[in-house]
């Protein structure tokens, strides 16, 4: 079992940290909002921090969930960071979706330090976070991920080293691209059976053992049906996403068009003031526009 400090209390955060505390590891948590901290504390029986680097501190694991880029420069850099509090041969990992660009940046102020770094974003949402089924994409040495990979075995239904720092942030954008088109298809799908008349959800029983099939049609269909988007991934968290990834693809010469085209679609939800709504609210933007 791991000295282990977590840094960030979110709807991703905390379960995860959780899963950790269950698992038997000593489990110190930081959050910018302390009351999360110490309600955490208080209901898995760790630790709490007043700093990142406090948290850090005599700690041999450092693991980070947080929002974007300069939230986790904040949480790792400067007198009060994470870097600052961690001794030669300590590990940080990463489970923000950032850019791959702070992920170097950061990587080589830890190595500066003697600090070892894994770029670990996660897919699954809140529920994986919660039920322990997160999949983590990982960009690092390969003795790091194996320090690492034990460990988030606690909330992982599959890790995978991908190649270097980096690596991971990399492969989680082909995972957004790939999920904003599959969203949009499958709204558009929706709205046509809703509109053609037919019982949606007799159609997705039908079509979804075929080519047509995936997660999303399984997962959220029903809901899309319904209306109801108040629960998932956020579509200020997509944009967030898709806008790291159109940047990364801009500087490559990687053409997205259809996913910068759906980054517009997501920007009209976000007007409708959904930006908290599940990104299968591209649902609730084609029933808009059919209604004129």
């Amino acid at each position: 079992m791991a000295r282990i400090a977590f840094l960030g209390m979110g709807v991703m955060g905390a379960p995860m940290a959780g899963h950790l505390a269950a698992a038997g590891h000593e489990v110190r948590v930081y959050n910018r909002t302390a009351a999360k901290a110490e309600a955490w504390a208080g209901k898995h029986g760790g630790s709490h921090a007043s700093t990142p680097r406090a948290a850090a501190e005599g700690c041999e694991i450092v693991m980070a969930c947080v929002g974007n880029d300069d939230d986790l420069r904040g949480v790792c850099l400067g007198e009060d960071g994470a870097f600052a509090g961690m001794g030669e041969g300590t590990l940080f990992v990463d489970h923000t979706t950032v850019s791959a660009g702070v992920t170097r940046e950061l990587a080589e102020a830890a190595g500066g330090k003697g600090i070892a770094y894994v770029d670990a974003p996660v897919s699954g949402g809140q529920a994986g976070a919660e039920n322990g089924q997160l999949v983590i994409m990982c960009g690092g040495a390969q003795a790091d991920y194996d320090r690492a990979e034990p460990v988030m075995d606690a909330y992982a239904k599959l890790a995978r080293r991908m190649g270097e720092v980096g690596a991971g942030q990399l492969t989680k954008m082909v995972n957004q691209i790939c999920i904003a088109g599959l969203l949009q298809g499958l709204s558009e799908g929706m709205r046509f059976a809703q509109m053609a008349g037919l019982d949606g959800e007799a159609v997705v029983d039908v079509i979804q053992g075929g080519a047509a099939g995936s997660w999303q049609m399984v997962n959220r269909h029903k809901t899309m049906l319904a209306g109801e988007y108040d629960h998932g991934f956020a579509v200020n968290w997509m944009r967030k996403d898709l806008g790291i990834c159109l940047a990364e693809a801009e500087a490559m010469g990687a053409p997205l068009p259809a996913t910068a085209l759906i980054d517009q679609f997501y920007k009209d939800v976000q007007s409708m003031g959904g930006g908290r709504w599940d990104t299968s609210a591209l649902m609730a933007r084609l029933e808009k526009l059919s209604e004129g």
